[in-house]
């Protein structure tokens, strides 16, 4: 399973990929907005600043609703850096473009999905990468785990090549569920890759060994 992290702190971005397991980026405008990052010229130049951070697929946000512009502002977006992928809404003129874009030859990551029948639609439209929300639906209690095992089901019985990028994971058994029933890529935020690093009996079998080796000397 890859994975990105999902959002526009450099620094973090920076710490991702020095861990050696970062695999791209996620981000989107309030994402970009918490850091402080407002106005189109510096939003524009901060993805271009994450491309060069990472050496994996970067998603940026259409913030366009109609089909026409969302093509002008993808295209543009796309243009920033090889490594930008067009991140679009779940909507008809979202789809529309995501298929316009498909055969442009550029990437495209369909967002904000809740349902199998929207994972669907986007992988026939040709999108890149499909992200279901998990946070977002266990926040009004229905299960987002079971979305991706369903959308996984789906894209196995017809060979979609649309990878399920898990959003809104909020901690490591998030990511942990995510990989055991198939997604192909996570995003979240940092804690919830470092967490994995974590268990109690790592880190009391470490500090004997390091107790055992003063004894030694």
């Amino acid at each position: 399973m890859k994975f990105f992290i999902d959002t526009a702190n450099l620094e973090q971005i920076k710490e991702a990929q020095a861990l050696g397991v970062l695999d791209g980026v996620t981000t989107n405008p309030s994402l970009m907005a918490k850091e402080g990052i407002t106005g189109e010229k510096n939003i524009l130049q901060h993805y271009v600043d994450i491309c060069n951070n990472v050496t994996g697929d970067v998603s940026a946000e259409v913030i366009a609703t109609d089909y026409d512009s969302i093509i002008k502002e993808g295209e543009a977006l796309a243009k920033l850096h090889a490594q930008i992928v067009v991140k679009v809404p779940m909507i008809k003129d979202g789809i529309k473009a995501i298929r316009y874009f498909y055969d442009k030859g550029i990437k495209t990551n369909c967002t904000l999905v809740f349902s199998a029948g929207q994972a669907l639609l986007a992988a026939k439209a040709g999108a890149t990468y499909v992200s279901p929300f998990i946070g977002r639906l266990e926040d009004i209690s229905s299960d987002g785990l079971n979305l991706i095992d369903e959308i996984r089901l789906i894209y196995d019985n017809y060979n979609f090549n649309t990878q399920i990028l898990a959003a809104s994971v909020r901690h490591t058994m998030h990511v942990l569920d995510c990989a055991k029933i198939g997604a192909d890529v996570m995003t979240g935020p940092l804690s919830a890759i470092v967490g994995l690093l974590k268990h109690p009996l790592t880190d009391s079998g470490l500090a004997k060994f390091l107790e055992d080796h003063k004894k030694g000397n």
